[in-house]
This record gives C-alpha cells, sequence and structure tokens, in this order.
C-alpha cells in the first residue's frame, strides 16, 4: 500500500490542530508518505501547504471539513477534496458559503450547486453520523453529489472499531458506494496529544481542572506510522489502497498568479486611458493653472507608462473613491510612500504633493523596467474611513470587494500566559511570567528561558511548571484567533469567491481567509486605506473652528512659510506635532532650528538610526560652521538642498542619472540592487556605474568615490516623497498648534481623556501658552471640550460615569427649559427616569453643578431629593397636573455642611483623572521663596538627577529592613501629579518626625527609574 493521510487539520485552522509545516514535512519524507490532504474547516493555510507539500515531492490534496445541513435540520459531518480545477474553484465557493452563514453549515441543496469536480466523503463513524437516520442521510448526500464521487469512509482510531462499522459498510455496499479509510490528523506524534489538549482548551476557554470542561475527544487523532495504519485495516486493507487512490486521483493545483486589474465604468466613447488623459490635465490646470511645459511633458509620459503597463483603470478607481472622501467632507492624507512622486496622482487629487516642486521621482513610485502592481496607500480620519470602503463596495458590489484578514499567533509571551491560565497559574505567577518573557526581536521561548536564571529557578520548583513550558513551546508561533487587516482592502473584476475564499466580516463588508500574502501572490488589487487618527484630529479642530466661527480651514492653503509654526519648531514645541513629538526629535529640531519646510522633511528622513549621525553635520552646514565638499560638481546640484549629505533614496537615483548616464528606470533598479547588500551584485553594479560614468567624461576614481557613497547610503537613504508628505501633516498641526491654540490643545484634550499623566502634561502646558482651563458646566459644556473665549471648556464627557446617553438627555433638556437655577429645576427638567445618582454624582465632583452656588456637599446630599422632586412635579402620564404642581414645589437642599479642600480634591481626580481646583500645594509652593520642580517634570529628569519638590504627603508605609532599622515609602503629590519616595534609614531617623499625611513638605533627592516610573530617593525633608 501506498502510505497516506487523508485528513490533515493543520495549525492554520486556529487551534483545530496543531500540526506546524516545517515539522509536518520532514516527518513525512522520513516515513515515505506519497500523499496528503489538508481538511481545515475553512481555507486556512491551504496555500502554503499546498507550496510546502509539493515543494517536498509529495502530492499535495486541497479539502475542506464542513458540516452539512440536512432538509429534517441534521448536520452531519463531510470531508470534500478538489479533484480538479473545477473542484478546486467549488472549494472556494463552499468554504465562503459555509463562513458567510451564521449557522457556518451548508445546505444540501448548495452541495448539489457546488459539488461538482470534488469527491465527497462520508466519514460514517463519526458521531454526527450516529443514530437512526443513517440511511436516509447517506441517501440524501447520494442525490446531491449525482455530478461528483461519494465515498463512505471509515474510522478506526488506535485500531478501535465503532459499534456501528459493520452495519454502516454493509450498508454502503449496498448503496454501491466505494469504502475507504479515514483518519483524522491533528497533531503528528502521539507524545503532542497533551499539547493539542492545551490548545482545545485555550480555544474554547476552559482551564485543565475545570470538572465542566467537555470531555476531550481526539486522544489518538495523531499521525499514525504506516504500520499502525496496516495494523488497524489489517483485515480490510483495500480500504487502504481505496484512500491512496482517492488522493492520488486529486490533481487540482493552485491556479497561477495573474494580475487582475478591476475595470474602471468609462461613458460610452471613453476608455480608461482617454477618461485618465482627461481627467489628469484638468486636475493640473486646477492645481497649478496655467501648466509649464516640464509639468505637461512629465503629465504626458506618467499617463503613457501608466497605460501601457495596464494600470489606467486603477488610478482612477483610486480618484474616484478620492473624489467621494472629499464630497463627503472626509479629511485625506497628502499622500504616503512613493506614490507622492507621481504627477498624474497630484493631478488626480489622490495626493497634495506637487512632485516637480519638491523634486521626486516617478520611477520609485512606478518602474516601466520592473513591472510590479502600484501601490498607493491612503491615509483617512480614522473615524471615517469606513465609510470609504462602504462607497467602494456599493460601487463595485459587494462580492467584489473584501477586507483582508489577518491572524494573531501565538507569540513567547502570549503562548506563555495563555498556556498558564489553562494551567490555573496564580496571579503572582502570571505576573511573574509577564515580567521574565517579553516579545521582540524574534526571540523564541527556548531561547529566552535559556538565558533567564530566574524562570529556570522557578521551572525547576514544580514539575507541573515543566509540562507548562513544553506545552508552551509546542503551541508557540501557531495561529491564535482571525480579525481584520488594519488597512488592506481587495477588489476584484469578478466575484472574489471565484479567486479567494471569503467570510462574513465587520460593517457587511466581506474578509477573505486568506492573509495579505496569499491574496496579492494570487494577483489581486490590494489597497491600503489606512486609518490616521492624526487626521481625525485635524478634522477635529476644523469642525470645532467652523462650528464657533462658520470659517472653514482649507488645509491646502496654509502658507508653508508661517514665522510662528517655525518658531514652535524651533523651540522643540512639539506635543501633539505628528511625527516630531519624541525627546530626541524634538533635540534635532532645537539643533538645527528649521527655517524652511524643506528642513523639515530632512530631519524627518535623518532622524533614524544611521541618518541621525549627521543631523550634528547638517545642523553645522546649515548654519555655515561647515564646509559643504562635492566629490564632483555633478553632485551639488543633487545635493545642494541637504548640504552635501544624502538623505533621500531619490537623490541616489539622481547621481546615478547625472553622474552615470543612467534612465531613472535604470536608477531605480540600481537603488534596489545595491541595498540587497551582496558582494558579487556591489562587484558587478560598480563596473557598470563607473563604466557608464567613464562615457559621461566623469574619472575613473571620482566615479569610483561617488559609487562607495551610494553604497554607504544606499541602506539610511528615506522616500523623499514619503518624507515630504507626511512632513506636511506634521506642519499643518504644528500651524493649527501656533495659529488656533485654544482649539489644539481642546481637541487634544479629548484626544488624551483617561490618560491622566498626559492630561496633566497638557494642562501644564495649556497654562503655559496663556489658555486657563474653565469647569465643566451642565449648562455651557458640550460632551467634547470646546474653546470658550479663547479658554477651553472641560466637555461633560470627560466626567467618568457620564454616559453619551444621559448628555443626550441633559442636553434635550438644556435647550427646552430655561436657565437652571438650581439642582431642582435641573432635576425637574431632566425627568426622574434620566435623574439617577450614577451620573449625578459624578457631574458634582467635577464641580459641574457649582453654579448653583452650593458646596459640593450639599449638592450631593441633595440627589435623592432632586429625584423626588423631578418625579413629584413631572409624574409619569400627568401632563396636565405638571404646571399647578410646579408652581406649589417648594423643594430645599439637604444641609451638610462643607466638603473640604482635599476631598474635593480627590473627588476632582476620581472623576476626571486630574485636579481642577486649585491644588494647596500651588500657594504653598508661592511662600516657600525658594524654586521647586514641578512633581510632573520629575518624569524628564535623567538617572541619578538632583532634585527639590515640594507638595502634599498623601501616604506613609513605614517597613523595616532585614537589619530591624526603621525606613519609609512616601507619597508626594502637588498639582501636577504624585510621585513615589523611598526614605531609606539614616534620612528617615533625621526626618520621620515630619511624616504626617496631610502635611506639606519640601524634598530633596535623586531620581531613580523602575519599570519606567521615577522615584524620588530621599536626601533631606523640611516640613513647611
Amino acid at each position: 500500500m501506498a502510505l497516506v493521510y487523508p485528513q490533515l487539520i493543520t495549525g492554520s485552522d486556529l487551534l483545530r490542530g496543531i500540526i506546524k509545516l516545517p515539522d509536518l514535512v520532514p516527518h513525512l519524507k522520513e516515513r515515505g508518505a506519497v500523499s496528503v490532504g489538508i481538511v481545515n474547516s475553512k481555507l486556512y493555510g491551504i496555500r502554503s501547504f499546498y507550496k510546502a507539500i509539493k515543494e517536498s515531492g509529495i502530492h499535495p490534496v486541497l479539502g475542506l471539513s464542513i458540516q452539512l445541513e440536512l432538509s429534517d435540520g441534521d448536520k452531519v459531518l463531510l470531508y470534500i477534496y478538489a479533484k480538479d480545477d473545477a473542484g478546486y474553484r467549488n472549494l472556494l465557493k463552499i468554504s465562503s458559503a459555509v463562513s458567510t452563514r451564521d449557522e457556518e453549515s451548508l445546505p444540501l441543496k448548495w452541495l448539489h450547486a457546488y459539488s461538482s469536480g470534488c469527491i465527497v466523503v462520508c466519514p460514517a463513524t463519526d458521531r454526527s453520523w450516529d443514530g437512526e437516520k443513517f440511511r436516509s442521510h447517506l441517501q440524501a448526500v447520494r442525490e446531491a453529489c449525482s455530478l461528483s464521487s461519494v465515498f463512505v469512509g471509515v474510522s478506526r482510531p488506535a485500531g478501535i472499531r465503532h459499534p456501528a462499522e459493520e452495519e454502516r459498510v454493509e450498508l454502503a455496499q449496498e448503496m454501491d458506494l466505494p469504502i475507504c479509510a479515514c483518519h483524522e490528523a491533528r497533531y503528528i506524534q502521539k507524545e503532542d496529544r497533551f499539547s493539542f489538549e492545551v490548545a482545545e482548551a485555550i480555544r474554547s476557554g476552559y482551564k485543565l481542572n475545570d470538572p465542566m470542561r467537555p470531555k476531550f475527544m481526539h486522544e489518538s487523532a495523531y499521525m499514525p506510522e504506516e504500520e499502525e495504519w496496516k495494523k488497524w485495516f489489517a483485515d480490510r486493507l483495500e480500504w487502504l489502497d481505496a484512500t491512496a487512490e482517492l488522493l492520488l486521483s486529486c490533481n487540482a493545483e493552485l491556479p497561477p498568479s495573474r494580475p487582475m486589474m478591476p475595470v474602471f465604468p468609462v461613458p460610452e466613447g471613453e476608455t480608461a486611458k482617454s477618461l485618465l488623459v482627461k481627467r489628469c490635465t484638468a486636475g493640473l490646470r486646477e492645481r497649478v493653472g496655467n501648466p509649464a511645459q516640464e509639468y505637461v511633458n512629465r503629465l504626458s509620459y506618467e499617463v503613457e507608462v501608466i497605460a501601457d503597463m495596464g494600470f489606467a483603470d486603477y488610478f482612477l478607481i483610486v480618484e474616484d473613491f478620492m473624489r467621494f472622501a472629499k464630497e463627503e467632507g472626509i479629511l485625506t492624507g497628502p499622500g504616503r510612500g512613493s506614490s507622492a512622486g507621481s504627477l498624474v496622482a497630484f493631478s488626480l487629487g489622490i495626493t497634495d504633493v506637487d512632485p516637480i516642486k519638491y523634486g521626486l521621482i516617478f520611477e520609485r513610485f512606478l518602474n516601466p523596467g520592473r513591472v510590479t502592481m502600484p501601490d498607493i496607500d491612503i491615509d483617512f480620519a480614522d473615524h471615517r474611513r469606513s465609510e470609504v470602503i462602504d462607497y467602494v463596495a456599493r460601487k463595485y458590489g459587494k462580492h467584489h470587494v473584501a477586507q483582508i484578514i489577518t491572524f494573531g499567533t501565538l507569540s513567547a509571551k502570549s503562548v506563555a500566559r495563555n498556556v498558564a491560565r489553562v494551567f490555573d497559574f496564580s496571579n503572582e505567577e502570571m505576573a511573574f511570567l509577564s515580567r521574565e518573557i517579553q516579545d521582540g526581536q524574534g526571540r523564541r521561548l527556548p531561547d529566552i528561558v535559556s538565558k533567564s536564571t530566574a524562570l529556570q529557578k522557578w521551572l525547576a520548583i514544580d514539575r507541573t511548571r515543566e509540562k507548562w513550558l513544553a506545552a508552551a513551546i509546542s503551541l508557540e508561533g501557531l495561529p491564535r484567533n482571525a480579525s481584520t487587516h488594519a488597512a488592506g482592502v481587495v477588489l476584484s473584476p469578478t466575484p472574489l469567491v471565484e479567486t479567494v475564499p471569503v467570510q462574513s466580516g465587520g460593517e457587511g463588508i466581506y474578509l477573505t481567509q486568506w492573509a495579505m500574502g496569499d491574496v496579492e501572490e494570487q494577483g489581486l488589487l490590494k489597497m491600503d486605506f489606512l486609518g490616521l487618527r492624526n487626521l481625525t484630529f485635524m478634522d477635529r479642530i476644523r469642525s470645532m473652528i467652523e462650528y464657533d466661527t462658520g470659517k472653514k480651514i482649507d488645509f491646502g492653503a496654509i502658507p508653508l512659510t508661517d514665522e510662528k509654526t517655525f518658531e514652535l519648531f524651533r523651540k522643540g514645541d512639539m506635543t501633539g506635532v505628528f511625527q516630531f513629538e519624541s525627546g530626541g526629535m524634538r533635540d534635532a529640531l532645537r539643533l538645527i532650528a528649521p527655517t524652511r519646510f524643506e528642513d523639515l522633511y530632512a530631519i524627518n528622513a535623518l532622524y533614524r538610526p544611521g541618518p541621525m549621525e549627521n543631523i550634528p553635520s547638517y545642523s553645522r552646514r546649515k548654519k555655515g560652521m561647515e564646509q559643504v565638499n562635492y566629490i564632483h560638481p555633478l553632485l551639488e546640484p543633487v545635493l545642494q538642498e541637504t548640504y552635501g549629505i544624502i538623505v533621500y533614496q531619490e537623490q541616489i537615483m539622481q547621481i546615478a542619472v547625472r553622474v552615470a548616464g543612467f534612465s531613472m528606470a535604470e536608477a531605480d533598479l540600481l537603488r534596489r540592487a545595491i541595498s540587497k547588500k551582496k558582494r558579487e551584485i556591489l562587484q558587478q553594479e560598480r563596473m557598470h556605474f563607473v563604466k557608464s560614468a567613464a562615457s559621461n567624461q566623469v574619472p575613473e576614481q571620482a566615479a569610483a568615490q561617488i559609487y562607495d557613497l551610494i553604497v554607504k547610503f544606499a541602506d539610511y537613504g528615506f522616500p523623499k516623497s514619503h518624507a515630504v508628505a507626511y512632513s506636511l501633516i506634521s506642519y499643518q498641526l504644528a500651524y493649527l498648534k501656533a495659529n488656533q491654540t485654544a482649539y489644539f490643545y481642546a481637541a487634544l484634550l479629548s484626544m488624551a481623556s483617561g490618560n491622566q499623566d498626559k492630561t496633566m502634561e497638557l494642562i501644564r502646558e495649556m497654562k503655559n501658552h496663556g489658555i486657563s482651563i474653565l469647569p465643566p458646566s451642565v449648562s455651557k459644556s458640550k460632551y467634547m471640550h470646546t474653546v470658550e473665549n479663547g479658554s477651553v471648556r472641560i466637555g461633560l464627557g470627560a466626567i467618568k460615569g457620564v454616559t453619551p446617553t444621559f448628555y443626550d438627555a441633559l442636553r434635550k433638556a438644556r435647550s427646552t427649559a430655561g436657565k437652571w437655577k438650581s439642582l431642582f429645576d435641573m432635576a425637574a427638567s431632566i425627568g426622574g427616569s434620566s435623574f439617577q445618582e450614577k451620573s449625578i454624582r459624578p457631574l458634582i465632583q467635577a464641580g459641574a453643578l457649582d453654579e448653583f452656588g452650593q458646596n459640593r456637599a450639599v449638592l450631593l446630599a441633595s440627589i435623592e431629593a432632586a429625584k423626588n422632586h423631578a418625579v413629584f412635579v413631572s409624574p409619569e402620564g400627568d401632563d396636565l397636573l405638571h404646571d399647578v404642581i410646579f408652581s406649589i414645589a417648594n423643594p430645599k437642599y439637604t444641609p451638610a455642611g462643607t466638603m473640604p479642600m482635599m476631598m474635593q480634591l480627590e473627588s476632582e481626580r476620581e472623576v476626571l483623572g486630574f485636579y481642577l481646583s486649585e491644588h494647596p500645594a500651588v500657594e504653598m509652593k508661592k511662600t516657600i521663596g525658594i524654586r521647586v520642580a514641578d512633581i510632573g517634570s520629575v518624569m524628564e529628569v535623567a538617572e541619578k538627577g538632583h532634585v527639590h519638590i515640594a507638595g502634599l504627603l498623601i501616604e506613609v508605609k513605614r517597613i523595616r529592613t532585614k537589619k530591624g532599622e526603621a525606613m519609609a515609602f512616601l507619597k508626594l503629590q502637588d498639582e501636577t501629579g504624585e510621585i513615589s519616595c523611598t526614605c531609606f534609614p539614616k534620612p528617615y531617623a533625621a526626618y520621620s518626625k515630619f511624616f504626617e499625611e496631610l502635611s506639606m513638605l519640601q524634598l530633596e533627592g535623586t531620581v531613580e527609574h523602575r519599570h519606567g516610573q521615577p522615584q524620588i530617593l530621599v536626601q533631606s525633608v523640611k516640613k513647611i
């Protein structure tokens, strides 16, 4: 007999199997297997499976496991194999049909439509076939599959026969149906059984020690050796032969990759090229007025290249959905990646960067000498990205558009925690594993353990931990779950199910069952619709300004020479400014002191590993403090803008054109070739470059030096097109910060909601910019933060416990009632059903009801009285009595004294995340006569740096060391935050008398950073 494995369920099937291809192939070859079939529950992983098995010289068979829904409502398991190419196409449709239905099963009548070219195996000994209806179910499948072969499969896991095997075999023979041997393999070797049991527990959410956990049903789901197979079916070896014949008769192959460009619907009498020319010409005039000949020539060249490469439809498609976005007011980015180098893209409004003005190169984006699909990635405001995808689906048809799936895998840390959860490890053990096992740099679990003494000691304590490690290593790297790719959208000229299997996705858009690489490999057009949070931020600012002033900002019209904006860059005042927020980037800005937009995108490209070594030189040369030398005069026009330093990939291409006479297409191929750093390629390209340069009258020595310069910077070079486009977003944000400061911070504060440290940092910055914070107000605040006479009014949505639903009720009541004079007026307007303590209490704590003139303690004590008043004056269904009752009602506040300032502050921080009232530390700092640092600024102090702070002592924890000496951990608080302080025995002995909670202290010490957080090692303390 020929050794085959008919039913493999691999690790691609989201923990329904744990077979990894790198482990599988050697086992198959070692055992001499001739064929193997994959039958996952979806077509996950079939492309990689097919290629790996084919390359190993074994015959791969593409199959699928499905639940068939019979007319009586019962469901039975089927294995369906693609016998030929038509069967493969039907397999795509079957998997898609199952995966887009809520029941995840295939109706019987659909099987009839999709079974042509397939082989169907009915696993008669599977539990789903048990019962009295075996005959009728088998007959139904047989009739539905009249156009394909139907087998009855018999399984004997570990040689154990099903009680009804003989009876079912006789029935199959009676119905003249061939019989074959079946065996589902979900793991490779017997020893892997426990690992698969763990995988099952992870997938189903159970713990191994849970008595309610379903019984493990896959004790023998390993891949048997050939002798085991024969032993199991010793009396029916012909069934094994039938299985081998079945698999070897399946000759379906993965279809070859071919570009499948969608067709844009053009008007009658037009072609895609003629329409592209028309729209580009009109768009260019709109962009630059009367275009110079350089623009006309470049546009004509680009259109010809695009049309000749068959991409005219693609550009029209992108232009169309970009037009939709702009018509709907959806903010789009100015461009991303190399597409900003295309004048066609600029003319069509796809990008907002003039490639001729900035010296960007079309061939960096689309090279006629290297035919690949163009890659136009588009940024949208992330809160409206889905609208554009929905538009594309409506225009081209739901069955032609899908988002791309992505698989979350069990990384080292993830698998460690998931397996630990199944083992029911304690919280302390889980915390230990989280600390000791960190992902990154491709580190695998065995390597992490081998280098961690702490992990090795922990493992040695308990043998259960050894089992945990073995299972975790076995499962590491397997796909855990499927989700939607953050950007990828696929568009097909034909229904997608003819090319790629799909499943249900979010918001009515299908999701491919294959990840991005497989989708692109098949030749489908993949587009990236990226949601950019900074565009949402800009859109929020623009909307606020338009709402308040009636003026809508045109970001394209913002001048790139605004001095207030460049002053912000030179100061490094970059909080909230895309790409320039990091400390290192701020230092680079202060060093270079940009005076023009060109400096900004140069800094953007320079500030990355490698190129950043040139930042000091760029700064000195810009300021005339260092001479700029060129190896050859031909380099000067190319490198003049960056003071002789190669910064951009486009400069490498321009050098090749000027020095060696390359075409731009050849220059792009050179750039790509030398970036691979292969010695033979480098030497080959050197000879080519030097020889070509010689024919351009460049001396051999100079040409060799220039080539070496190119090689040195090939890794460093950054796409100028991307740097320019993204720096434009950064500049626009900085412009808003410089010129619409209050609106900028109001929007930024809304985005920081829930992040206490960030909120406190922003409030400090706002005060430095002269912007005051107005407290939340039930009569004035909107849901989000707003601008009021140059100040920022806190929005009610920032208050923990205030939901959009409650705010909506409050807003409606506010719009219909007169000005509320008391808590009782407010309660009566809102109504008893909406006036609930869970929403009103946080409003009071945040100070949103201070305008009623009552202490917050009184307001809190009066909530119940106000609610009763609301019910009394507005009884349900008794509107006729409302006015009479309201006129005689005379509610009274409940006495409660005055809320202490510290309680008020803590209440504010509880519901807002920050202090709104003036912290007592503010006044105290004014009286001490010396300058102290804000606690919130200590994070910026370097390790071992000396600090002098002052604040309120809110927590004291006294302990004794192992030597019996007293020491303490303190928590000090001011208006900017709080910080932990460690007072060791010596300073404790001197200053412990001051350590009384709620006392005001001055404190000196050194900063130590632990787990990313600063703390102070106390040296001296003074009580205020």
